[in-house]
């Protein structure tokens, strides 16, 4: 009698694991209307259609969050728009996912070298290189080409001084 409760508790936790188990999709499973999604973002960032990219790249992230290549799309897509910051907030959203992605490691160094952070733009051509170990990996080349470019020179934007400067009589 002492037993066949603990026994129908035990059995009930055990049933209760399990079937919430088999409802889970493996991480390697994305949503095909993601995948859809992500195809038709891909297409329109190629036609140089970024705001409609965007859009179908958040979409597919909405449908399906571990879909890690729609990262790194929509990180691309931000880097064209001049915007590193996000860039690097959405890599690092796909290196959550995936910590060894050579693609999101070179898409957020190079953002990190265009925000001035060439130190940790270092650290993930350290990551790529030991990726790549035996082999070289055009990452590895493009990441390195891209720090000793080092970041964009901005300047002051150009005002025009008057020839004359009124005075308060005039």
């Amino acid at each position: 009698m002492r037993y066949s409760s603990v026994a129908a508790a035990a059995a009930l936790t055990l049933l209760t694991v399990s079937t919430s188990l088999h409802g889970q999709r493996p991480d390697d499973q994305i949503d095909p209307r993601s995948l859809a999604l992500l195809a038709q973002g891909r297409a329109a960032q190629a036609a140089g259609n970024l705001d409609g990219a965007t859009d179908l790249l958040e979409t597919a992230l909405a449908v399906d969050p571990r879909n890690r290549p729609a990262y790194i799309v929509l990180g691309d897509v931000a880097q064209k728009r001049g915007l590193p910051g996000k860039a690097i907030r959405l890599y690092r959203e796909a290196l959550m996912l995936e910590p060894n992605d050579r693609l999101a490691l070179l898409g957020q160094g190079e953002a990190l070298v265009a925000k001035g952070a060439v130190a940790q733009a270092k650290g993930n051509l350290v990551k790529i290189r030991t990726l790549c170990a035996k082999a070289a990996c055009p990452e590895s080349a493009s990441l390195a080409a891209a720090i000793a470019k080092g970041p964009p020179v901005q300047t002051a934007a150009a005002t025009k001084v008057p020839d004359k400067v009124p005075t308060a009589k005039e």
